[in-house]
């Protein structure tokens, strides 16, 4: 009988229910702004609505095809996402948008090849660990080529310059590494190297620096690097417990600096309060340990490092966003996963939500599987049991 593969309805409705929040939320942050720019309040939320289907369109195709067909793409979609890399600097390719070169334009629409770039690595490293073994503990053979491979593509992404998604690769790297049981020397000696390099990048760029400087005192530059947190501060501290109601915002009025992208949830607390905040904070973390439940059942190595380092993603890039929007780490300008106005952002999170249910749906008839293999076993002890018991004593006994 073939096995009944059921997704994980947990893990799906809290993805579900964060995108139907960031539809909302996008929207009312947005339609002052949008109106104000481009003459239509809908600008954003139409963009948002059809991102949302598309992305909801590959989570549907990631749940019907089997996972394990990635471990035999995961080269070439490597390749492919670091020759987009390439392309983004090049100005014929990519687009300057603020000073910076992230997006591709294809046609009418424009996507940032990082996003793929982060799934082709965890791909990647998923089948690498899976098929290294214990061989990952050696030095050479095991943690070297996932840290450099992530090392360029972080040097890619840092030349556009995204500060925050070059940090996230490597995290990528280093938590599978440590999951997979690489020594913990081996990763230290690898990350020596990041920190110098990582003053470098804020010494070369000014603007981080004034982040860094804008992070541990906002209120030296109220109107200039430490604006935006103040502004952030003031939303999140207006909330209150129930907040000021939908569409009540006051600092997305052209206070908060882009209040519908990566300080959404500035304006989630401001109008839905602290129960709308904490909402949003246990939907993902019941998303998180769906995720992790489902690396820790998966059927197969990769599997497990697929979910895993998935996960990883997605919990980094929600903490990041969230510890930015509460003035617990520098601006980094990640978006919050699934909420954020973006395009290619919210698809390919969707997409890669997609492909964790379907580890999740395979790991759980597997172990039905099992289950339902035991039985008879069971049975046949229980019936040699009985008919042991039912068997008379000898008389000499």
């Amino acid at each position: 009988m073939p096995r009944r593969l059921v997704p994980d309805m947990w893990l799906f409705g809290a993805a579900l229910v964060l995108v139907s929040i960031g539809v909302v939320m996008v929207y009312s942050a947005s339609a002052i702004l949008a109106a104000d720019r481009f003459g239509d309040p809908h600008y954003f939320l139409k963009r948002q609505l059809f991102w949302a289907l598309l992305g909801l369109g590959g989570l549907w195709a990631a749940l019907a095809v089997d996972y394990r067909v990635l471990e035999r793409v995961a080269l070439p979609l490597l390749g492919v996402a670091a020759l987009l890399l390439v392309l983004v600097l090049v100005p014929a390719f990519g687009q300057a948008i603020n000073g910076t070169r992230r997006w591709l334009r294809l046609g009418g629409v424009s996507f940032q090849p990082v996003e793929l770039a982060k799934l082709a690595f965890v791909i990647y490293l998923a089948r690498f660990l899976s098929r290294r073994g214990e061989a990952v503990q050696g030095f050479w053979g095991g943690a070297v080529p996932p840290a450099v491979i992530g090392g360029v593509l972080a040097a890619l992404v840092l030349r556009q310059p995204d500060l925050g998604n070059s940090l996230t690769l490597l995290a990528l790297a280093f938590t599978l590494l440590f999951l997979a049981g690489a020594r913990p020397r081996h990763l230290l000696l690898l990350a020596a190297p990041a920190l110098p390099l990582l003053a470098v990048a804020v010494y070369l760029a000014p603007y981080r620096w004034r982040r860094i400087l804008a992070f541990l005192n906002p209120e030296s530059d109220p109107r200039g690097s430490g604006f935006q947190i103040i502004q952030s501060f003031l939303a999140i501290g207006s909330g209150g417990l129930l907040g000021r109601g939908l569409g009540g915002s006051k600092q997305k009025l052209f206070y908060l600096p882009e209040p519908h992208t990566d300080f959404v949830f500035a304006v989630i607390a401001e109008e839905l309060g602290l129960i709308g905040g904490v909402t949003v904070i246990a939907l993902f973390m019941v998303l998180i340990w769906r995720g992790l439940r489902a690396g820790l059942r998966a059927p197969d190595r990769f599997g497990a490092y697929l979910a895993l380092g998935l996960t990883t993603m997605l919990a980094t890039e929600a903490l990041v966003n969230l510890g930015v929007v509460t003035g617990s780490l520098p601006t980094k300008g990640l978006p919050l996963p699934f909420v954020s106005f973006g395009g290619s952002a919210l698809f390919m999170t969707l997409l890669s939500t997609g492909i964790l249910l379907n580890i999740s749906q395979h790991g759980a008839a597997d172990a039905a599987s099992r289950r339902r293999a035991s039985r008879p076993r069971a049975a046949d002890a229980r019936s040699a049991a009985r008919g042991a018991l039912a068997r008379p004593t000898p008389s000499g006994a």
